[in-house]
């Protein structure tokens, strides 16, 4: 990529392609974009970050498409018709998809290392992340997440890093496929599990992803993740694990609300963030940086200094004994991992999950069912409003109603308040001081502001 290509990104504010715009503009591209989410005036603060970092921002109605060797990049999700799009084919455009300059981004570096899987790739690219800055390697970094450690009140949404360094650190992305674009050097394989794709589409995916890496890293755990190890020549892969024997294995798990701490090997792991899945996840990031080159001190010291994500788990505020937790838990397996990390502890849970779409509803239905059954407490509450809807065509054959009846059923403490705000508000009038408030969802960057409204009703009753 040279610092004279110019690119209009179509939907610049996404988790996806933010990072990619901050990388660009770091790089010395000439970077514009524009977002329905801008048009509609939510979340301002993010489109005043990207203006900071100098990207030009424009209507989402062509206006800001003028030359033909502009290159345009969309994410598979945006529609032909929107007219952006309309304009790029009518000028001759190069096109691209988010995935396609992400993955050209990333098998052009020195040291490309991927971390895909269904549950965990944001957290373990930004635990990288902060093993490789604290070592000095100075790492470029494409997360679907604000990373915590890089963030500062004039860099509020540090999705990405942009360095000097020869690795280029990046979520790899299942749900469209493109995870075959890409070719790492290191291969995390966190877990295979329902969520956009069938168990065999996945496993094919993921088999692929790992087969082409000079090394690949393995959660064992995992029963399809560890029958894909078993397909790699054992040279090639390091397997971890918190459940059985691995090359990489934690033993001695304390969990703490805020925190977790394990032994590896003869040396103790404290992290400041909780839950086994975040123990798992620190394991995968010290391996794959073990493969990277850094010394194991190193890498402990680095992933103890990880703080988190936002949204991954975030205590967004307390009041009136209260606790407001902002999470992305949005298949079964993310909202089972947060369950378990609360339930290990006293305090009831009132859940507000908000679907990420009526698609994914119709795919993890019986899975999603199964598990809120299965997690959900004595005393516990679910709530589920509407699934986000940001326009767009949509099928909507499985709705919130019919995931909430299904749970019913099954014997789980379930309502469908159609109504996010309602459903809100009717958790904040329920909510007695111990009780933990956790909102959940993914695709929607409007539900921190959600949350922090939801501290606020607190005080105020």
């Amino acid at each position: 990529m040279s610092s004279d290509q110019r690119y209009f990104l179509v939907g610049v504010g996404g988790s996806g392609m933010m990072p990619l715009a901050m990388i660009l503009a770091g790089r010395g591209a000439t970077v514009a974009g524009s977002d329905r989410s801008l048009d509609q005036g939510r979340v301002p603060a993010k489109f005043d970050a990207l203006r900071a970092m100098g990207v030009t921002l424009h209507p989402q109605d062509g206006s800001g498409i003028t030359s033909p060797d502009q290159i345009v990049v969309a994410s598979a999700a945006v529609e032909e018709t929107v007219a952006d799009l309309v304009t790029a084919t009518g000028l001759g455009c190069p096109r691209l998809t988010r995935a396609e300059l992400n993955a050209r981004l990333f098998n052009a570096s020195p040291l490309p290392i991927g971390v895909a899987g269904t549950s965990g790739k944001s957290t373990v690219t930004g635990m990288i992340a902060a093993i490789l800055h604290a070592a000095g390697g100075d790492p470029t970094v494409m997360n679907g997440a604000v990373m915590k450690d890089f963030a500062s009140p004039d860099r509020p949404f540090a999705s990405a890093l942009v360095g000097t360094g020869a690795a280029y650190v990046s979520e790899v992305d299942d749900s469209d496929g493109s995870i075959a674009l890409y070719t790492p050097r290191i291969a995390v394989l966190n877990n295979v599990s329902l969520d956009h794709k069938s168990l065999e589409e996945l496993n094919q995916l993921f088999g692929a992803f790992s087969g082409k890496a000079a090394h690949a890293i393995v959660n064992i755990d995992n029963p399809d993740a560890a029958a894909l190890a078993l397909a790699l020549p054992r040279d090639r892969v390091t397997r971890f694990a918190i459940d059985r024997a691995a090359d990489l294995q934690a033993t001695d798990i304390v969990e703490e609300p805020f925190a977790a701490h394990f032994s590896l090997g003869d040396r103790r792991v404290r992290l400041a963030v909780p839950g086994r899945h975040n123990v798992a996840n620190a394991l995968a990031a010290i391996a794959a940086t073990l493969a990277a080159g850094v010394p194991l001190d190193q890498a402990i010291a680095g992933v103890e200094h990880y703080t988190g994500l936002k949204r991954r788990f975030d205590l967004i505020g307390t009041a009136a004994g209260v606790a407001v937790i902002d999470d992305f838990g949005h298949n079964p397996d993310k909202i089972a991992a947060t369950l378990d990390t609360l339930h290990a502890f006293p305090g009831r849970l009132l859940l507000l999950f908000q679907p990420h779409g009526y698609g994914p509803l119709k795919v993890m239905r019986r899975e999603l069912v199964a598990m809120f059954a299965g997690k959900l407490a004595a005393g516990d509450r679910l709530v589920m409003p509407d699934p986000v809807y940001q326009g767009g065509t949509v099928t909507r054959e499985v709705t919130s109603a019919d995931i909430v009846s299904d749970i019913a059923i099954a014997g789980g403490d379930a309502r469908h308040i159609p109504d996010r705000e309602a459903a809100a508000a009717a958790l904040v009038a329920e909510a007695a001081p111990g009780d933990r408030i956790v909102v959940m969802g993914a695709r929607d960057d409007t539900l921190p502001l959600l949350a922090a409204r939801m501290v606020e009703m607190l005080a105020r009753r």
